[in-house]
């Protein structure tokens, strides 16, 4: 009866169409607090009620920016409701993006070639000079193909129909970058450590497991 009363609880907080909205949108990807609230035209202080109730009840937690520490990112979290399953638009392809496009964007792509047959592709905002070692660790470690991958910036690689993806807060908060999907990932580039590569691999595996099977064609 205790599972069965968790999830009538989860049934209960998830009742009200705005925490239901919050919800739909956060299983696109994470955002600000003003990023939902624009999207969902809902005044300020009954987004903060909404995305409290929701925090209380395990569904949805807050994460510091890495870029802008003063901002805060809203993630959903896994829960015995399972994932929400609205149907998006198929894009002709995924654009990846963080900062140096030296680390998460192009592992992000290694795990979508192996998930998805859509195309992907990467870039970054200020490339590096060559891919992090530690990311080609982590690619051998779980059989992702790196070869031939280097960093390129953003700007060389994007078309106008991409469906585009940030994987770095500091990436997202560029002026002048739009993107359609975020994931607040941190970077195993500043940790250093295989753990941090490989919880890495591990997010986008899962974010990109529940994210392409709900691309469909219109």
């Amino acid at each position: 009866m205790a599972a069965v009363e968790r999830r009538a609880a989860l049934h209960a907080a998830l009742s009200d169409p705005g925490r239901l909205a919050v919800v739909d949108l956060l299983s696109q990807g994470d955002a600000s607090p003003s990023e939902l609230a624009l999207a969902l035209a809902l005044p300020s202080n009954l987004l903060a009620h909404h995305v409290n109730v929701l925090v209380e009840h395990g569904l949805v937690e807050r994460t510091r920016s890495e870029g802008d520490r003063r901002r805060t990112y809203l993630r959903l979290l896994p829960s015995e409701l399972g994932p929400v399953t609205t149907a998006l638009l198929r894009p002709p392809r995924v654009l990846f993006v963080c900062t140096a496009n030296s680390a998460r964007s192009h592992l992000a792509v290694a795990v979508w070639r192996r998930t998805s047959e859509i195309p992907a592709a990467s870039g970054g905002t200020h490339p590096a000079g060559a891919i992090a070692p530690g990311a080609l660790a982590a690619a051998a470690r779980h059989g992702l193909d790196l070869r031939g991958a280097e960093p390129r910036t953003v700007d060389a690689v994007r078309r106008d129909d991409d469906l585009v993806i940030t994987v770095c807060d500091r990436a997202h908060e560029e002026v002048g970058l739009r993107a359609d999907v975020h994931w607040s990932l941190p970077d195993p580039v500043r940790d250093g450590s295989s753990d941090a590569f490989d919880r890495t691999v591990h997010e986008l595996d899962r974010r990109i497991g529940a994210l392409a099977p709900r691309l469909v064609v219109a």
